[in-house]
């Protein structure tokens, strides 16, 4: 799918992606704390580039997403132990950055990289 242009990804950051990612942000936390819920707010996480900014969610084939990713055992202990937590602060931060013109990129590249920060996740390509 084509990224939409820069100006609607601008219009639709300062009209409602600066105050909604932080609304999404922790409700994905809250779910995230909760066994039965984690899986919803796994991909609550996965959308906050696109809440923030409307960023195309990234694609991937199932053979290249399972290349250089850690096992599954390996990031449900990260995530119970770390990741949890981590992300909760790592995306707070980010959230508070992206009202800031300075700190914009900064909270861009932070959304970026949210689900390796919550689970170890990779995305490819």
């Amino acid at each position: 799918m084509n990224q939409r242009s820069l100006l609607v990804r601008a219009i639709w950051f300062l009209a409602i992606g600066w105050w909604a990612t932080p609304i999404v942000v922790n409700i994905a936390w809250a779910l995230n704390v909760t066994v039965i819920l984690a899986p919803i707010g796994i991909k609550l996480i996965n959308l906050v580039p696109t809440v923030l900014t409307l960023q195309e969610p990234r694609s991937f084939t199932a053979p290249a997403a399972a290349r250089g990713q850690h096992s599954l055992a390996v990031r449900a202990l990260y995530f119970v132990g770390i990741g949890w937590w981590l992300s909760f602060l790592w995306a707070n931060l980010a959230a508070l950055l992206a009202v800031t013109i300075v700190g914009l990129p900064v909270a861009i590249w932070m959304v970026n990289r949210l689900p390796f920060v919550t689970s170890l996740y990779r995305f490819h390509g």
